[in-house]
């Protein structure tokens, strides 16, 4: 179900007849992208361009006449984008059946060996190093987060993330000149 924006007093009167019109504004969107979670992200996009927006001083009828060309404007293009991504990009099971370059069983094994190493390593690891390396490298958290998460300053995030990729390069051999090609 929609959570619908307070309907409270806003700064502008033009963000409050956005807000009076919400659920409308919805629809219309809805009835080009053919689908409610996207109306609703246009809805929101069209919010966050109002919020910038210098104030207009014209009559409700005009403001909610522009309010509808954004969200319309906005849909016919969110809807063009959608179109074309469709139209260059394949369905996911496409992709499990393209062969890949160098994919021999030599590659694979190697690949497989490598990953081991990089996991075995990171088991070695203490408990909050790994959880930052894995936080920063695997889910693009930003270090100042983890620190907040963690209750300790961004550089030693980045300490014990620069000394976690360290110890799984020695661990994996990756660097090292007697394991070229890796």
């Amino acid at each position: 179900m929609t959570e619908y924006v307070s309907t409270g007093k806003c700064d502008s009167s033009l963000l409050q007849v956005f807000i009076d019109n919400q659920a409308s504004l919805v629809k219309i969107a809805m009835r080009i992208m053919g689908c409610r979670s996207r109306a609703e992200d246009v809805v929101q996009d069209a919010y966050f361009r109002l919020e910038s927006a210098p104030e207009i001083t014209s009559s409700f009828k005009a403001q909610l006449g522009y309010l509808f060309r954004i969200v319309r404007n906005l849909a016919i293009d969110h809807y063009r984008k959608q179109a074309l991504e469709q139209r260059y990009c394949g369905a996911e099971e496409e992709g499990l059946n393209v062969v890949t370059q160098g994919a021999t069983p030599e590659n694979s094994h190697i690949n497989f060996t490598l990953l081991e190493a990089v996991a075995d390593a990171l088991a070695e690891l203490p408990l909050r190093t790994r959880y930052a390396f894995e936080m920063y490298c695997l889910h693009g958290s930003m270090q100042k987060d983890i620190a907040r998460e963690l209750g300790v300053s961004p550089t030693l995030v980045n300490f014990m993330v620069r000394d976690a990729l360290i110890h799984c390069r020695k661990a994996s051999g990756v660097g090292d000149p007697g394991h070229a090609g890796r």
